[in-house]
């Protein structure tokens, strides 16, 4: 089954909605919006990498309230344990068995703050529900439902006292992004509302979380044709190749990539992928997936160099190729 015309311009109108109802709260960036709904409705995750303050913790409730879903807020610190994340099993006496609470983990929109600074066992408790969408405790799976999103921060300047997200993490994020500081007319309108607390202004919502998980799966119908697939090909093998990488995009990278494309075409109207959708996307998706050579990141090279070069060697197949 392939989306059709008809269906990718109700996905488009559909998303456009989403992403101004966001607007609303995160003023000026509707790049960084779109990139938050394209994980959602490509069933990925999503790490902002930012400075204290940019509203990332607003970004995530507003998408949770856009949707009609839940939201969680875990402030990941060095004595968080995995069980405070996930949930525990504890023993009931009147019954006579154990009864399991579940943790945070358990809502539509996760908001796992400072992701970096709780030790590698306790970031460890994300990877099974990041990438299966349910936790297993003392044997038993519970499954945290759909929509489901992980929003994960870490300040990229404060690295005291930090666990660095080892590479297996880092590959379940669908995308890293950054929010960045607004513009100047952005401010300004946000100064206007200072009178405000920006935890008290909602939003109100724009489609069910049942209709996400629909549009999800509508998006995964978008068609891809061969020589798309060839170009996400020979992108992945070049970062594998190139002098400067130490590690390269996994499998999982490139699925990843060709998930979220199908995605944004969809959200652009169009029930094709064009290699304009892979260009756009290549960077968030693929970027923090990379290890830098150490003697080259000494030098300044950084993954988001490597990518835009490998996307200027590697030229993309003509349009009349690629639909």
């Amino acid at each position: 089954m392939t989306m059709t015309p008809d269906e990718a311009a109700w996905f488009a109108e559909s998303f456009n909605r989403l992403v101004t109802n966001v607007e609303q709260i995160l003023l000026g960036k509707t790049f960084v919006v779109r990139l938050g709904f394209t994980a959602l409705l490509s069933e990925g995750h999503l790490l902002l990498e930012d400075y204290p303050g940019t509203g990332k913790t607003s970004f995530a409730r507003a998408i949770a309230q856009s949707v009609s879903g839940t939201t969680n807020r875990i402030q990941f610190t060095p004595d968080l344990l995995p069980g405070d994340i996930t949930g525990v099993s504890i023993y009931d006496q009147r019954d006579n068995e154990f009864e399991f609470h579940p943790g945070p983990i358990f809502a539509n929109i996760v908001l796992a703050d400072e992701i970096n600074r709780a030790s590698p066992k306790t970031q460890a408790a994300l990877l099974e529900v990041m990438e299966e969408g349910q936790v297993t405790v003392d044997g038993i799976s519970h499954p945290v439902g759909a929509p489901f999103m992980v929003i994960a921060t870490q300040n990229p300047i404060e690295q005291a006292g930090t666990y660095r997200l080892p590479e297996a993490q880092l590959d379940r994020f669908l995308m890293k992004a950054s929010i960045g500081y607004p513009d100047r007319a952005s401010t300004l309108r946000i100064l206007d509302g200072a009178g405000v607390a920006a935890h008290s202004v909602k939003i109100d919502p724009v489609v069910s979380a049942e209709l996400v998980v629909e549009m999800a799966q509508l998006a995964r119908t978008v068609h891809v044709d061969p020589t798309i697939n060839d170009y996400v090909s020979r992108l992945v093998e070049a970062t594998r190749s190139a002098t400067e990488v130490r590690l390269g995009v996994s499998v999982r990278g490139a699925l990843a990539l060709m998930r979220a494309s199908k995605t944004l075409a969809a959200s652009n109207g169009r029930h094709y992928v064009v290699p304009d959708d892979v260009k756009a996307l290549a960077e968030p998706v693929l970027a923090h997936r990379l290890v830098i050579d150490a003697e080259a990141e000494f030098e300044g090279v950084t993954a988001s160099s490597v990518i835009a070069q490998i996307l200027i060697e590697n030229p993309p197949p003509t349009e009349r190729q690629a639909v």
